[in-house]
């Protein structure tokens, strides 16, 4: 008598519960290893030196909405097992427009951004080793190809967690020594822009405030690539659909359209399963970001000192040291160091997939005949290469860089993403599958909106920016 066929399993796996879903957190730990770097480290320092606690609103507002544009991100990979770059191939108007507007912008961020990185890098190594910077430049991004040439998420996450902790432990040790009162950090929430202290104009800060303001809010929480980022990261934990080893592959939409009501519940779950991972990272953002704020706001600020790039840090740890001791200098030295080096490794792993899914889009005769991830290490080779010979061969001012990414790739394009997004979650999801599932895998209407005003408020800065700069 023959054995009976077992029932065919469910295309999708049931998601952690309860205290499994700790275990699982993943992608959090590098996204916000990932996007907790120079503008932690260099603006957020800056702008509380400048304006004090008194714009904490501004992180709390910047890293908020920047965290729901990458769970939507997260929602959508879950439920289709694709990138947030494939979504954008999918929007309506000319075949891959977005992408190629995408690819021909990340291209130049990415080389900048990574050389700028490992140079601000190399000289916080400097100051807490031997080592030249320029040789410790070139070692934080050695180190970065190589785990991203390994390609193993969990060694990441492994990594990350041990970076973002030590970035922890440095800032919140110093904030908390230099907190001001509750009342005006409650004040501080409240939105507004203070005025800038007149000895500060005398140190070449910009009279207006939102010139400080902006940049912060284009670089909390990473640019428009940390937001692209989270679906790899998503990918590589394996979450619902995306299960499989997924990265550098569009939908199987042929699978999609067999899914039934309990496969959707099913996504349903990994979607608060990836509510709960990204929720963590916003917190742990909020936390680092307002440390530096507010470490810059209770030393720099305190003595009226508003330096410039990685002088910033180096000004902070010193006055720190000088009132409190060597150990307090060495603690932010560290923790800024473990930020921009996970933001580097971060980097190094992502822009790879994220360029790799733009040329496939475009040019996929161009790329057919080679494997994902051999295209992913030839950019790992070509970063390697570019990014260091232009910061170290040609001189250009990695801080500047970080700047002009600040306001380019974290304002500029942003209000676009929130706007795919929009379009992607509630008109070109449901219709992957069937109709019935398509309706039950609908997002309500809370993350629609805030998606809205996501669009609306980063247009608005990216006007307010275009304004001061004619100025």
């Amino acid at each position: 008598m023959s054995k009976p066929a077992d029932p065919p399993r469910p295309a999708i796996a049931l998601p952690p519960r309860g205290a499994a879903l700790l275990l699982a957190v993943g992608p959090a730990i590098v996204w916000c290893a990932e996007y907790i770097g120079s503008g932690e480290v260099i603006l957020a320092t800056r702008t509380g030196a400048v304006l004090g606690s008194g714009v904490l609103w501004a992180v709390f507002i910047g890293v908020f909405l920047k965290y729901l544009i990458g769970l939507a991100g997260g929602w959508y990979t879950v439920a289709t097992g694709e990138s947030m770059i494939d979504l954008f191939g999918r929007l309506p108007g000319p075949k891959n427009a977005f992408v190629w507007v995408v690819f021909f912008v990340q291209l130049v961020a990415s080389i900048f951004a990574i050389g700028s990185i490992a140079s601000s890098a190399g000289v916080f190594i400097a100051e807490l080793t031997p080592i030249p910077a320029y040789l410790a430049g070139w070692m934080v991004t050695l180190f970065a190809v190589t785990i991203a040439w390994i390609g193993e998420f969990r060694m990441m996450k492994f990594v990350m967690a041990a970076l973002i902790s030590l970035t922890l432990v440095g800032v919140v040790v110093i904030a908390v020594q230099v907190m001001p009162p509750l009342g005006e950090l409650l004040a501080g929430l409240v939105p507004k822009v203070p005025a800038v202290p007149d000895w500060a104009v005398a140190q070449k800060a910009n009279p207006n405030g939102w010139s400080e303001v902006l940049p912060l809010l284009g670089w909390g929480a990473g640019g428009f690539a940390s937001q692209v980022w989270y679906t790899y990261w998503v990918m590589g934990a394996g979450y619902g659909a995306a299960a499989g080893n997924r990265q550098g592959k569009p939908a199987d939409e042929a699978l999609l359209k067999t899914l039934n009501s309990e496969d959707a519940q099913r996504i349903a779950g990994w979607r608060r399963l990836v509510t709960f991972d990204a929720t963590s990272a916003m917190v742990v953002g909020i936390a680092v970001t307002s440390g530096f704020l507010l470490a810059g706001a209770g030393v720099l600020g305190a003595n009226e000192v508003a330096p410039e790039g990685t002088k910033v840090a180096f000004t902070l740890a010193s006055l720190f040291g000088s009132q409190w001791g060597s150990t307090g200098a060495t603690l932010f030295l560290v923790g800024g160091a473990a930020a921009l080096v996970s933001t580097q490794l971060a980097q190094v792993a992502g822009w790879p997939y994220l360029l790799d899914d733009c040329v496939r889009l475009c040019l996929p005769k161009t790329v057919a005949a080679w494997s994902p991830i051999t295209r992913r290490r030839a950019w790992l080779v070509f970063y390697l290469i570019a990014s260091m010979a232009i910061v170290y061969r040609l001189g250009y001012n990695p801080v500047a860089l970080v700047q002009f990414a600040a306001t380019l790739e974290g304002l500029v394009l942003t209000p676009l993403q929130a706007l795919a997004m929009i379009v992607g979650l509630y008109w070109i999801l449901p219709k992957l599958y069937q109709p019935e599932v398509g309706a039950q895998l609908r997002p309500g209407p809370f993350i629609g909106v805030g998606l809205v005003v996501c669009f609306l408020f980063f247009t608005a800065a990216v006007v307010m920016s275009l304004v001061i700069a004619m100025k």
